[in-house]
């Protein structure tokens, strides 16, 4: 009862179906078969029936248990982290081949209980998924490994080409809405990634990328600031979506951002000098990410 009251007052342009279950079901039986996790379903994102129609998903590594307690998010918390599945690089490398994937995306819970807290995993998964797929394009999705620069390099080494870390909202915002996260932090994040990949013909560019979710109560001016210290980090790519509650125990809605707002923010983001800009009600972190 209180999802369906939830999901009545959302404006008519946040409402989609999620598809059907023909287009469904290819991803999700893969998914099952090697019992490993999507983003898109620990996260309930609303194109998912869009993005598995496309045979596309992005993994959730490292389990669904997360170690953080963001009050925004879906994924599950608080309680002890599962051990990690030894053979999930070599599950979702087999699931990227069978899927015939060109782009994925890797994701992952927060894992502050490991002592690498899982930059060694993702590039293992990189790695097992280049030595089946190996012209499949990796995009990361990672938490900020509490900004040690160590793991940060242990992820860029493994040469993603495109390295993501969302600020999720702006500066005032933060200790409401990413507890045990920074905003001062994440930016570095983003900024030591370039620093260990420099344009050259050594070591290959990488794109660095991240996002907002608008209507927990922040302001058009203080988006715009947000984006302008994203681009003095030489940020290239940002994503800017609709904040949709989970549920009661997650944190209201504000304001619900209308589409022509978030047309104006995108104009607004590329004139920044943003690459790659996705802005709508339904954009999320990996939204149509390989385009």
């Amino acid at each position: 009862m209180v999802k369906s009251e939830i999901r009545e007052r959302l404006p008519e342009w946040l409402r989609r179906p999620i598809g059907k279950a023909s287009e469904l079901s290819t991803v999700q039986q893969i998914v099952k078969r090697h019992h490993i996790h999507t983003i898109c379903e620990e996260g309930r994102c609303p194109n998912r029936g869009e993005c598995y129609a496309q045979k596309t998903a992005t993994f959730l590594l490292m389990g669904p248990v997360c170690t953080r307690a963001c009050s925004f998010c879906q994924v599950d918390k608080g309680h002890a982290p599962q051990p990690l599945d030894q053979q999930e690089p070599q599950k979702v490398a087999e699931s990227v081949r069978l899927l015939g994937l060109k782009y994925v995306v890797l994701t992952s819970v927060a894992r502050d209980d490991l002592p690498d807290q899982g930059a060694g995993w993702f590039a293992a998964t990189m790695a097992a998924i280049r030595a089946v797929s190996p012209h499949t394009d990796i995009e990361v999705l990672t938490p900020d490994f509490r900004g040690d620069r160590t793991l940060i390099a242990t992820v860029v080494n493994a040469q993603p080409v495109c390295y993501n870390h969302n600020l999720e909202t702006v500066r005032r915002l933060q200790g409401p809405v990413r507890r045990g996260a920074k905003y001062e932090r994440s930016l570095q994040v983003l900024a030591t990634v370039k620093e260990l990949a420099p344009k050259n013909d050594v070591i290959p560019k990488i794109a660095t990328k991240s996002g907002l979710m608008l209507g927990l109560g922040e302001t058009e001016a203080e988006i715009i600031e947000t984006l302008r210290e994203l681009r003095a980090v030489e940020c290239d790519r940002i994503t800017l979506g609709q904040y949709m509650r989970p549920s009661l125990n997650h944190l209201p809605v504000e304001k619900y951002w209308h589409p022509d707002e978030f047309d104006r923010l995108g104009d607004i983001a590329r004139s920044l000098g943003f690459s790659h800009v996705r802005s709508g009600p339904l954009v999320r972190s990996s939204y149509h990410a390989g385009e």
